[in-house]
């Protein structure tokens, strides 16, 4: 029995934990059937036996200094990864995520051998900014799969390459997001809620943001003397994070650890949020939020003029319409933030409105059914002879 090959770019962690999720489902599906893996990975992918070409860390960059100073090792890394992929010779080559380094490795393979099928897991947000990108994929992405349902439209509304919705990971996950009956409890006490302050993941993020949560938080702790303010921090960006939560007037509780955030997530009566994935996290858990974000001058600057959307916050594309209120730049101030957040605290309308459109967007999102890596392999090998794997 020939093995299948399977070549796999992955350029960062949350890449690999995707390819590991693709690589179990495609070994159920292919049953005896033997694989070999060969192209970029890390974070457990070796040990599935993925032959690296490289490193990851030699293309695991982000910001555009970084970029620039390795710039030279990244145009390299390019070229690597395309001539290995090529000469591997796979039945399938999977790109996942990180767009400005795996899509120009697409394009490099799909000039060095054009019959290997290029399939490149979560789309890049073309929808958001830089349009163009999507019609400049589509000579060499045969098809995208997408982690949001309005993605696939979107694509085929820029002329991008054929995109399928295949479903978001964190379907998989909502019995570790929603509260037991303890944890509901918790939820429910509006004299002492459980509020979520949720700053962001990247050092930009908490620089601008951490001073007006820090004022708000003060003003909802005047307004709700028994609340109680939990911070899931990246490990990574602790010091930060307690550097800046101690020149707070009211100090949030800091928790580290997927575990700790999960806990904190099923008790939380609402949250504060900046915006990013974070925010559709929160929907599906069904913790009505305020999401605000803010950032340098010169990227509000570019923001405005590339970003032509009505709103950032996933669960408002998701539904088209706005339920989640958002902040951006000089609107996100302490006063418009606390209001807001002790709207989304107190029963009425306002909470209710979230959580009428929280399980709406779980409906929407339900529609790919319950396994997305299941139905990205599907996806992929609809593309190989007979849709069966070659």
């Amino acid at each position: 029995m020939r093995p299948f090959r399977l070549g796999v770019i992955a350029g960062e962690a949350s890449g690999d934990a995707l390819a590991l999720r693709f690589l179990a489902a495609l070994r159920e599906r292919l049953g005896e059937r033997p694989i070999e893996l060969c192209g970029v990975g890390d974070h457990g992918l070796p040990e599935a036996g993925l032959k690296s070409l490289f490193p990851q860390a030699d293309i695991a960059v982000m910001g555009f200094g970084p970029v620039i100073a390795r710039l030279p090792l990244l145009l390299r890394r390019m070229e690597d990864a395309a001539r290995g992929i090529a000469a591997f010779e796979p039945d399938l080559l999977l790109t996942i995520d990180s767009p400005d380094f795996c899509l120009r490795v697409a394009k490099k393979v799909r000039a060095r051998a054009p019959s290997i099928p290029i399939v490149h897991w979560v789309c890049p947000s073309v929808w958001a900014w830089r349009s163009g990108r999507a019609r400049r994929m589509a000579p060499h992405v045969d098809r995208i799969l997408a982690l949001l349902p309005f993605e696939p439209a979107a694509l085929a509304r820029l002329h991008g390459p054929e995109t399928v919705y295949v479903g978001h990971p964190l379907m998989e996950r909502l019995a570790e997001m929603r509260p037991d009956a303890g944890e509901q409890c918790r939820r429910d006490d509006t004299e002492r809620p459980t509020i979520l302050i949720l700053p962001g993941s990247r050092r930009s993020e908490i620089h601008h943001l951490m001073p007006v949560f820090g004022e708000a938080v003060a003003k909802v702790a005047a307004a709700t003397p028994g609340a109680r303010f939990v911070l899931p921090a990246v490990q990574r960006l602790q010091p930060m994070i307690d550097e800046a939560v101690a020149r707070w007037p009211v100090a949030p509780e800091i928790v580290t650890g997927e575990a700790a955030k999960l806990a904190a997530f099923r008790g939380a009566r609402a949250a504060l949020a900046a915006s990013g994935t974070v925010t559709l996290e929160l929907a599906l858990s069904q913790v009505p939020t305020v999401a605000a974000y803010r950032g340098a001058n010169w990227e509000a600057f570019l923001a405005r003029r590339l970003v032509k959307l009505p709103s950032v916050i996933l669960p408002n594309l998701i539904l088209g319409r706005s339920i989640v209120p958002e902040f951006i730049q000089e609107e996100a101030t302490p006063d418009a933030l606390s209001s807001h957040l002790l709207a989304a605290m107190a029963e009425g309308g306002k909470r209710q409105g979230q959580l009428d459109g929280f399980a709406e967007v779980e409906t929407i999102m339900r529609s790919a059914g319950p396994s997305p890596a299941a139905n990205a392999v599907e996806a992929a090998l609809a593309l190989l002879p007979g849709g069966r794997g070659g």
